[in-house]
């Protein structure tokens, strides 16, 4: 079992949870403590009594702190093997004595780093230089070293201490060992992403040379896209994500909801006013603005119900009882809720249905890369943002290449058409009315297909609709759908070669086309 007596321990620590309990213990073991800084301060004034390091080491901490644990007695006193008559030796001639655990957890450096205000200053002086020399120093010789780096792995110190009277095992001590390493790549690797970044911003026209991620399983999920495929969520390791979401109600989530959840908040983000959106295989059914959620949601659930049966309803407002009796109300089947929160009373009547997954997301922040996993590598790209972060620039670019022209409000109805095809996979035809999809098209290989099932889908509603596309027209064929349905107005990016030929259409349709000069491919 190679137990190991720890007789002396380093403590110092950024995170205080769970210290003052730990140390209490370790001194009820008579293990002598050495500390430094902030943690000394803290056990002291628990009536702890620990060594200074400065009085250990027999050298003062200098440079602001930045220099107390880099020395000799300190990483040879981790280091030495307790196995090898020359270490012994040195450590003897040296006056260095053994230390047997290391409890150090880092500067939080990627707390720090996640404000997206924080200065290269502040960032720089949160990069911990001695708190990973000791835990990689006290890793390496895990043989006779304990070490711990994580608070919430004090409790098994602490039973490994018990059952072992006062000392551990050497598969605790390489469990802990392989955990430090761990954690410290990730921390390197965050460090090293920051610094990335920041020279990325310095020269905008660059991507990042070198792009390290970890990522570390935090939902097990009961299968993949299909029961036969095993699947599990991972998160970033190094950086908060988009955006955290929290199960309220409902049965396990599945692999299939999580790319829905993301579809729906996509969508929700788009929209600065009260929207509602209901998704279907990371397509909307049905989009809607309204003078409150309640006829947002109303509306997008009625863009197209049939195909809304059995989906994911999303908003980019709180949850109200009156949302939560319209979508009980209208759907005899939906899979999950999501919303930025719920009161009581709408989360009441939602519990109602034992199974329904309600969902809240927050901490939505900007997400600067998308990333795509294949076989042959990762795909990264700068994000496509929300296009109201960018409206102005929209409404300066947009560009009316017919004779027929819109009026203001008008307008305004054919930019919430823009809006809807961004979210929708390519190639994608939105039809709207107003502020409410009501014709979707997508993912089709041919565009013209994409129009012909948009227009299906609206039915009458065609008459006097907006048409958006999130590429430009090939060719007038696409045009000929749209007047034979009476389409009044289309918004396109432009850049076909037969750019001229599909304005032509248009103008001897009498449809008003807008381009926008930017193109929105969601493959």
């Amino acid at each position: 079992m190679s137990l190991t007596l720890i007789r002396r321990a380093l403590v110092s620590v950024s995170d205080k949870k769970g210290l003052l309990p730990l140390a209490k213990a370790l001194e009820r073991y008579k293990i002598e403590i050495l500390s430094t800084g902030g943690t000394l301060k803290a056990l002291k004034t628990a009536r702890v009594h620990p060594v200074p390091i400065e009085k250990f080491t027999g050298f003062p901490e200098i440079l602001d702190g930045r220099v107390k644990t880099l020395h000799p007695k300190i990483h040879g006193g981790l280091l030495y093997r307790r196995d090898k008559t020359n270490h012994i030796q040195e450590a003897e001639k040296h006056g260095i004595v053994p230390i047997d655990l290391v409890v150090v957890n880092l500067y939080p450096f990627e707390a720090v780093v996640s404000d997206p205000s924080v200065v290269e200053e502040t960032a720089i002086e949160n990069i911990d230089i001695g708190g990973p020399s000791m835990l990689r120093s006290a890793a390496k010789n895990y043989n006779a070293v304990t070490v711990i780096c994580d608070p919430e792995d004090y409790a098994l110190l602490l039973d490994e201490l018990k059952a072992n009277k006062g000392a551990t095992t050497l598969a605790f001590r390489r469990k802990m060992a392989l955990k430090v390493f761990e954690r410290t790549s990730i921390y390197d690797r965050a460090i090293a992403n920051f610094l990335g970044r920041q020279k990325t911003e310095a020269m905008s026209d660059e991507l990042p040379s070198r792009f390290d991620m970890s990522y570390e399983k935090v939902i097990p999920l009961r299968y993949g896209e299909n029961p036969h495929q095993r699947a599990a969520l991972y998160r970033r390791t190094d950086e908060k994500p988009g955006f955290q979401f929290h199960q309220l109600h409902g049965k396990e989530i599945s692999f299939n909801n999580l790319l829905d959840i993301e579809a729906a908040v996509d969508t929700a983000q788009e929209f600065e006013h009260p929207a509602a959106c209901v998704i279907k295989h990371t397509n909307p059914c049905g989009i809607a603005e309204g003078r409150n959620t309640t006829e947002a949601l109303r509306l997008a659930i009625e863009c197209d119900s049939m195909s809304a049966f059995g989906g994911i309803i999303g908003t980019n407002r709180p949850c109200t009882k009156e949302m939560a009796q319209v979508a009980l109300e209208m759907l005899k089947f939906f899979e999950v809720f999501v919303a930025p929160s719920f009161d009581a009373a709408a989360l009441t009547l939602l519990k109602s249905r034992k199974n329904l997954r309600v969902i809240t997301v927050s901490e939505l922040k900007k997400v600067p890369y998308d990333l795509r996993f294949l076989k042959s590598g990762i795909l990264l790209q700068d994000r496509d943002e929300p296009i109201r972060y960018h409206w102005d620039q929209l409404r300066a670019k947009l560009n009316f290449v017919t004779k027929v022209k819109l009026s203001e409000s008008e307008t305004e109805d054919l930019l919430f058409a823009w809006k809807c095809v961004k979210v929708v996979r390519s190639n994608a035809i939105v039809i709207t009315q107003g502020r409410q999809t009501v014709g979707i098209g997508a993912g089709q290989m041919s565009r013209v297909d994409s129009v012909d099932i948009a227009c299906r889908k609206a039915g009458y509603r065609t008459t006097g609709g907006m048409l958006a596309s999130d590429a430009f027209f090939p060719m007038p064929d696409s045009i000929e759908v749209a007047r034979d349905h009476k389409i009044k107005a289309i918004i396109q990016p432009g850049g076909s070669l037969r750019d001229a030929d599909v304005i032509a259409a248009c103008n001897q349709f009498g449809i008003a086309m807008a381009f926008t000069g930017q193109r929105h491919f969601r493959h």
